[in-house]
C-alpha cells in the first residue's frame, strides 16, 4: 500500500502575502469551496488574530467547509492561539497552526529572545493550545537555517507537548533540494519522538526550487505533508505549487511511491479562479495551469502527439481540469442553465438576488459578446462581488476618442459615494487619457507599480479584457481587477477598484512562515 501524501493548502493565508493578493471574507470562502472540491487535505484559512476580516473569514470558512481541516495560524501566544480557536470553532475539522522563529538570526533580531526563552514559549504554547484543540501543528520559522542540535531540542518538547504536526520551512527559500530532504531525514533520526507526529514541509521559490525542495523533502527525509499554494501564489517569488506537487507525485507514482486524494480535475478551475480574484495572472508557460502547458507548436511534436498523445505528453490536459469544449453559453440561454452553470464552477452565491444581478450582467455581456465561456462568468461575478464590497468608487460612463497624428482625449462619469463625477483628459493614449481623468478628481496620490492586459480568453478578438493595476499608497500596496470586452472600460474599472480597496479601512497585519 502506498502512503498518503497530505495536500495543505496555504493560498488563503501565506499566498495572501503577495503585494496586493489580500482578500475579503466572500473571495475568501469562495476559494475555500473551490479547494474542497478538490479534495485538499488541509486548508490554511488566514491569521485569525491578525485582525477582524480575517478572523470573520476563518470562521465563516470553518462553518462552511466540512470535507477538509480547516486550519488557522497564530503566533506561539496564549492571545493568538485563543483567537485561533474561537474563530474555528464548531469547525468540523480544524488544526491550529503556531509558528516561532528558532535561527539564531531571528531570535537575535526579529525575536530579541534567548535560544531558552524560545524554548519554554514554544513548549508552552502548544501545551495551551492542546486543551483548546486535538490537532495542532508547530512551525520553526526559519527552521532550515537554525541549529540543528536546538532545532532537535525544541521540537522535541513540542511533540511531548501534544503537537501532532511537525513542519519544517524553508522560510527565505534558502535551500538545496538533497541538502534539504537530508536535514528533515537528520530530523526525523535524531529525535526520539519523532514517530509521533507527521512531518512537513513549507519552501518558498526565491531560487526557483520550492517545488524540489518539497519533494526532496519528502523522498528523501520522509516527510508526509507538502505545505503549497494555487498557482505558486506567495510573497516574493511565491511558494511551492500545488498543481506542480500533485501533479509531478501522480505523474511520477513509480518513484514516489505515495497517494494523493487531490481531485486533479478541479485543478484549472482552482487556478483561474485564484488568478482572477487575486489579480496575479498565470504566466502562459506556468506548468500544469499555464496557457500553453499541453500546447504544441513545433511540427516535430505535432506529429508525434496526433500518433501517439504519449510521444510527447505525460499527462492528459482533461485529467487537470482544461477543456476543449470551453463554449458554455450565449445571448439565448436563460437563468436556470446560467444558475446550473455556475453550479458546475462551484460558485456558490448567497441569495437569489445575486443569482439575478449575476444573470442581468450575463445577459448584458451576451448582448456584446455572442460566446461566453467560462473565464467570463467567472469575472462577471468577481466584478459583481467587488460592486457590493466596500464599493465607494463606481464607473458610470466612458467615451473617448483616439485618432492618428491627434492626443487621445477621454471623457468619464464615475460616483464616489452619493456624488457623482464628469471629467475628461488628454493622454498618450485613451487608457492614459481615462485613467488621467479620474485621478484628476480623485487626487488618490498612489503610485501605479504594475499595469496589465491579459485576455480572459484565447483565439478571438471578441475575447474580453482584464486588466490588473497594482497601486501603492504609504506603503500598501491594492490590486484592482476589472474585465471587459472594451481594454479602455476594463483599464477605468481596474482602477477604480484598486481606489476601492485603498479607500477600505479593513487593515492586514501580514504574517510570516
Amino acid at each position: 500500500m502506498a502512503d498518503q501524501l497530505i495536500i495543505f493548502d496555504t493560498t488563503l493565508r501565506d499566498g495572501e502575502q503577495s503585494p496586493g493578493a489580500s482578500m475579503t471574507r466572500d473571495e475568501k470562502l469562495r476559494i475555500a469551496r473551490q479547494l474542497e472540491r478538490l479534495k485538499v487535505d488541509v486548508i490554511e484559512a488566514g491569521f485569525a488574530a491578525s485582525s477582524n476580516g480575517d478572523f470573520e473569514a476563518v470562521r465563516a470558512i470553518a462553518q462552511a467547509v466540512k470535507n477538509s481541516t480547516v486550519c488557522s495560524l497564530a503566533r506561539a501566544n496564549d492571545r493568538d492561539i485563543s483567537r485561533a480557536a474561537e474563530a474555528l470553532q464548531g469547525g468540523a475539522r480544524t488544526r491550529i497552526h503556531i509558528f516561532l522563529a528558532t535561527s539564531a538570526l531571528h531570535m537575535e533580531k526579529k525575536l530579541r529572545m534567548t535560544p531558552e526563552q524560545v524554548y519554554e514559549q514554544a513548549r508552552l504554547s502548544v501545551r495551551f493550545a492542546r486543551n483548546l484543540a486535538g490537532d495542532i501543528e508547530f512551525s520553526p520559522e526559519d527552521g532550515y537555517r537554525s541549529d540543528p542540535d536546538f532545532l532537535c531540542r525544541v521540537l522535541e518538547a513540542v511533540i511531548t507537548e501534544g503537537a501532532t504536526t511537525i513542519n519544517v520551512p524553508d522560510t527565505v527559500g534558502y535551500a538545496i533540494p538533497e541538502l534539504y530532504g537530508e536535514f528533515i531525514a537528520n530530523l526525523r533520526r535524531r529525535i526520539p519522538n519523532s514517530d509521533k507526529a507527521v512531518w512537513s514541509v513549507h519552501c518558498h521559490n526565491d531560487l526557483g526550487m520550492a517545488v524540489a525542495n518539497s519533494l526532496a523533502g519528502v523522498k528523501i527525509g520522509g516527510a508526509r505533508q507538502v505545505e503549497c499554494t494555487i498557482n505558486g501564489l506567495g510573497e516574493r517569488a511565491g511558494n511551492t505549487s500545488l498543481e506542480e506537487i500533485v501533479m509531478a507525485v501522480k505523474t511520477r507514482k513509480d518513484y514516489f511511491g505515495l497517494d494523493v486524494g487531490v481531485d486533479t480535475a478541479q485543478i484549472v478551475p482552482a487556478s483561474r479562479l485564484v488568478s482572477q480574484t487575486t489579480g496575479f495572472v498565470v504566466q502562459p508557460n506556468k506548468a500544469v495551469v499555464g496557457a500553453n502547458a499541453f500546447a504544441h507548436a513545433s511540427g516535430i511534436h505535432q506529429d508525434g502527439v496526433l500518433k501517439a498523445r504519449d510521444t510527447y505528453e505525460i499527462m492528459r490536459a482533461e485529467d487537470v481540469g482544461w477543456s476543449a469544449n470551453k463554449i458554455v453559453l450565449g445571448k439565448l440561454s436563460g437563468r436556470n442553465a446560467f444558475k446550473q452553470r455556475l453550479n458546475e464552477l462551484g460558485i456558490e452565491l448567497e441569495s437569489e438576488a445575486e443569482v439575478n444581478q449575476a444573470f442581468a450582467r450575463f445577459k448584458e455581456l451576451a448582448d456584446r459578446k455572442s460566446d461566453i465561456f467560462d473565464e467570463d462568468i467567472l469575472a462577471l461575478v468577481m466584478e459583481g462581488a467587488a460592486e457590493t464590497e466596500d464599493e465607494h468608487y463606481r464607473l458610470l460612463a466612458l467615451s473617448q476618442h483616439s485618432k492618428t497624428g491627434q492626443r487621445p482625449h477621454a471623457q468619464v462619469a464615475f460616483s464616489a459615494g452619493d456624488t457623482t463625477f464628469e471629467v475628461e483628459s488628454a493622454g498618450n493614449g485613451p487608457v492614459d487619457a481615462s485613467l488621467r481623468a479620474i485621478e484628476s478628481k480623485v487626487q488618490s496620490g498612489a503610485e501605479m507599480l504594475l499595469y496589465s492586459v491579459n485576455a480572459i480568453t484565447s483565439g478571438s478578438t471578441e475575447s474580453q479584457g482584464e486588466v490588473t493595476v497594482r497601486l501603492q499608497r504609504g506603503g500598501r500596496v491594492v490590486n484592482g481587477v476589472g474585465a471587459d470586452p472594451d481594454i479602455v472600460v476594463a483599464s477605468a474599472k481596474a482602477y477604480l477598484s484598486a481606489l476601492n480597496k485603498l479607500h477600505s479601512k479593513t487593515e492586514r497585519v501580514a504574517a510570516q512562515g
